[in-house]
């Protein structure tokens, strides 16, 4: 089994799922920029070690708008 950890990483060192299946609008990444805004992050952004993101793309891109550099 391998350990889980936990960390904060630039986010420019991680990389879209190419495959990835869900599709945020917008006002979807709005709102969760809204949300981190007010609540900071509440889930991490999952990702390999490749830093390819496997879950928390939507985070993903409110950090981004959000201007945000680092991201757990």
């Amino acid at each position: 089994m391998t350990a889980i950890k936990s960390t904060e990483l630039p986010i420019k060192e991680l990389t879209e799922y190419e495959k990835n299946s869900r599709i945020h609008s917008e006002e979807q990444v709005k709102a969760l920029a809204e949300a981190i805004k007010r609540f900071g992050f509440t889930q991490p952004i999952i990702c390999d070690e490749q830093k390819v993101i496997l879950a928390g793309h939507g985070r993903y891109r409110a950090a981004k708008q959000l201007g945000l550099k680092v991201v757990p």
